[in-house]
């Protein structure tokens, strides 16, 4: 059998050159800032087609090139003036009373400058949140906000709310109206509303003994239909929001900032969960949400930000629609699972890299799902730094064919950038390198995954 050759640009000292310097990208995101507000935006490096690189032997992953006092000066002069031209591509595009999406993600396909809130903005018309045509932003902006209040009040209620509305149900309209706030003075409580009672009907007993949370969406007259038993569900969401970022004041801290931003995230979390019955929360989404409302409560424009988590919780819905599957149990081992979208990644490998493949999965028996399943299931967030997260983020949003698919190009060129690593390494050195992935160029990886859609298309 005539072995596949490999393409000569797989065996570019290119991609086993040492990674640029992140600088300023780095820093904005790894580091705690001193004042719990973000720093300002800076726009990350461009995935264009790199340079020809000659590299004699390969260097440490973490090596950084020296660089003179002038380089530094001419390529950061060189960035700014690119920086400039696509920030006004991309606002010319945008000003548009329809907005050409086609046109737009080519631009957003070679990354998104994070100034003036483009990012923000090009990520809700990529994930179908805001409309083509914008004059109809607004309208839709203020409807969809105005559903995700209604969520929040019907699922994120106490058993005490719960009962004032059981008791508003069954009274005339004229006694609604005489109720003025709609609160229950502390002469109406009874017994088995009090939060104290443990009584075994005690709606608050129960809230606490059995997580019962009402599902009010569906009431009607004197019941309450859809209570589920999510308390262990919550405290999940609570664990994992608290362990987001823990290196970003954004996310992490005491400070009312870092707090409202963490029950930002649980409001989300759980109004998904209870909306999405057949899903709920797997643990990990906190990992996906962050980047999104990250983007969103940084827009500069002050109404905006205000309306992060409504408008985070829709595009966080559409986003996931396109790997539901993955988060799915009951489907992991069908045609759609998350099984079998490791498979498609082997597969992928095995076609544009026949060699790499072979000495993975058939001589050191590395199984792509020890690797592979959280680079799948978190979208590549744990992987590299959060601004490279970004930047890889406005790839996978701006592939017309979906982001499945585009992740899967980055997860097979994330193994062809190590492919030497891995040619010499054994079963230990090459998973232990495939879960800690060495800092590299994203505009390289970015570059590859390209590379392979078009060997794919002409192949």
């Amino acid at each position: 059998m005539v072995k596949k050759r490999v393409p000569d640009w797989l065996n570019s000292s290119l991609w086993s050159a040492s990674p640029s310097v992140t600088s300023d990208d780095c820093r904005r995101y790894d580091s705690k800032p001193s004042t719990p507000t973000p720093p300002s935006p800076v726009g990350p490096p461009l995935p264009v087609p790199p340079p020809v690189v000659v590299v004699v032997q390969e260097q440490s992953p973490k090596s950084e090139p020296k660089e003179s006092v002038d380089d530094v000066h001419d390529a950061s002069s060189n960035s700014s003036a690119e920086d400039i031209s696509r920030q006004a591509q991309f606002l010319a595009e945008l000003s548009k009373k329809v907005i050409n999406l086609r046109e737009l993600r080519t631009l957003a396909s070679q990354g998104i400058p994070d100034v003036a809130g483009i990012r923000s903005t090009v990520w809700k018309l990529l994930l179908g949140y805001l409309p083509s045509d914008r004059g109809h932003w607004s309208s839709e902006l203020a409807k969809k906000r105005s559903q995700y209040k209604h969520f929040k009040e019907e699922l994120l209620m106490n058993p005490s709310e719960i009962t004032r509305r059981l008791g508003t149900s069954t009274s005339s309209d004229e006694e609604s109206k005489l109720e003025g706030s709609g609160m229950l003075s502390r002469s109406e409580i009874t017994h088995g509303e009090h939060p104290l009672s443990l009584g075994k009907t005690s709606v608050w007993n129960q809230f606490f003994q059995r997580g019962l949370f009402g599902n009010v969406h569906g009431m009607s007259g004197t019941k309450i239909v859809g209570l589920m038993k999510d308390t262990e569900i919550i405290e999940q969401i609570d664990r994992d929001v608290k362990r987001t970022h823990p290196d970003m004041n954004f996310f992490s801290g005491d400070t009312p900032f870092a707090k409202a931003n963490q029950e930002a995230l649980r409001n989300i979390l759980i109004v998904f969960a209870k909306l999405n019955p057949g899903i709920r929360y797997v643990q990990g989404m906190n990992e996906i949400l962050a980047p999104l409302f990250y983007v969103f409560k940084n827009d500069p424009d002050e109404e905006n930000a205000a309306s992060a988590e409504p408008d985070t919780f829709f595009c966080f819905v559409e986003l996931l629609s396109g790997f539901r599957d993955n988060f799915c149990q009951q489907l992991d081992n069908s045609v759609v699972g998350i099984r079998s979208t490791i498979t498609r990644l082997s597969q992928l490998l095995k076609e544009h890299d026949g060699e790499l493949w072979r000495h993975l999965e058939v001589t050191t028996k590395v199984n792509p799902q020890f690797y592979a399943f959280r680079w799948i299931t978190l979208l590549l967030t744990q992987e590299f730094n959060f601004a490279d997260s970004l930047q890889i983020w406005d790839t996978l949003l701006s592939d017309p064919e979906g982001p499945q698919e585009t992740l899967l190009r980055v997860c097979c060129a994330m193994l062809i950038l190590v492919r030497r690593r891995l040619l010499a390494g054994d079963f230990t050195s090459n998973l232990k390198l495939l879960q800690n992935y060495p800092s590299t160029n994203i505009g390289h990886l970015l570059y590859v995954a390209n590379k392979l859609r078009v060997q794919s298309s002409t192949g």
